[in-house]
């Protein structure tokens, strides 16, 4: 067994597809094996565990933490999402570009979102339950958000609008987020 990344177009998030073994009967995968998943490049110590389930049209994000960033490994158990991670780190050479992965409940696709990135999916099919790993533990007085559409990003989203929390609809576009309340490059 082993665990296969692929890398994005900007560097730090990766898509991993693992070894998954099925028949008839069904399938077995290992989601998370610290020593497969260190050897591949990716943390080796998670600290929170979380599920979302999401409706048709559904756009969450882009939500970050800063500061405590988390690292995020996100997969999908039902349906299918457009997957998203921004490089919000002010001073990163990659600053307010973007990777996007298909995950589904079929491809088993993993996403690994790194610290200093924020994160966003849309939801493709009629649900989605969606579970990831944290690298840090929530919380809520450094919880941050972008505006998912903000055109200075440019995502190209595969739904036209969505639907969002009242927080999400009034998130501010990264230009107008103090550079002060963003994660930098870890020295």
């Amino acid at each position: 067994m082993s665990v296969r990344t692929l890398e994005t177009g900007i560097p730090g998030p990766l898509v991993i597809e693992p070894d998954v073994h099925g028949d008839a009967r069904g399938f077995f995968m290992e989601t998370w094996r610290a020593s497969r998943y260190r050897a591949a490049g990716l943390p080796d110590r998670f600290v929170q565990s979380n599920l979302s389930r999401s409706g048709a049209g559904v756009v969450r994000g882009l939500h970050f933490q800063h500061p405590r960033p988390q690292g995020k490994l996100v997969y999908v158990l039902e349906g299918r999402v457009f997957d998203v991670a921004v490089d919000i780190r002010s001073d990163s050479p990659t600053f307010r570009q973007w990777a996007g992965v298909e995950l589904s409940a079929e491809n088993h696709r993993q996403f690994y979102v790194p610290e200093g990135f924020a994160h966003g999916f849309c939801v493709l099919s009629e649900g989605a339950l969606l579970a990831y790993l944290c690298t840090d533990e929530y919380r809520a007085e450094f919880d941050a958000v972008v505006a998912w559409d903000d055109p200075d990003i440019g995502i190209r989203w595969p739904v036209a609008g969505g639907i969002l929390s009242a927080k999400d609809a009034s998130a501010p576009r990264l230009a107008d987020i103090p550079v002060e309340a963003l994660p930098r490059l870890a020295l």
